[in-house]
């Protein structure tokens, strides 16, 4: 009996068979793509909702709504809830009513004929006012137009 010097013919090979790994790894693969949560992307609304009782709303913690009212940008007005307000003095009026409320939440309203510049100088003076969120009101779309 003599043997061969190459190794030859039929013995076991020491090779890995990678194929099972490879199915392993794309089962895994999108397990975890499944896994992971989708989380949506956009923008973050606050919604004024009304008061749990009515009978306990005090006038400190009211809603802030700052209107812009004018023709097309001409002469335009500024009110505070319903009081009249000169631009000049609306940084000073916004700070002194952030200054003791917790939630430092301001709304934004403009006639139809208000440019957007004007708005926005609007919400510049409450971000200088330190007011943490600022929402821009629409006017309601009738279903019949």
């Amino acid at each position: 009996m003599a043997m061969t010097a190459g190794g030859g013919g039929g013995g076991a090979m020491g090779d890995i068979n990678v194929t099972p790994m490879i199915d392993i790894l794309l089962v895994l693969l999108i397990i975890f793509m499944v896994i992971v949560p989708v989380t949506p992307k956009g923008l973050d609304a606050l919604v004024p909702q009304p008061p749990k009782n009515p009978q306990q709303t005090q006038p400190n913690d009211r809603t802030i709504v700052v209107q812009v009212l004018g023709k097309g940008g001409q002469n335009l007005t500024y009110k505070i809830n319903e009081t009249d307000v000169n631009k000049r003095d609306l940084l000073a009026k916004l700070t002194e009513i952030y200054a003791n409320r917790a939630e430092k939440v301001m709304f934004v309203k403009g006639d139809d004929d208000v440019n957007f510049a004007a708005i926005a100088d609007v919400i510049d003076v409450a971000h200088s006012a330190s007011v943490d969120h600022i929402g821009i009101m629409t006017p309601k779309i009738m279903a019949g137009q």
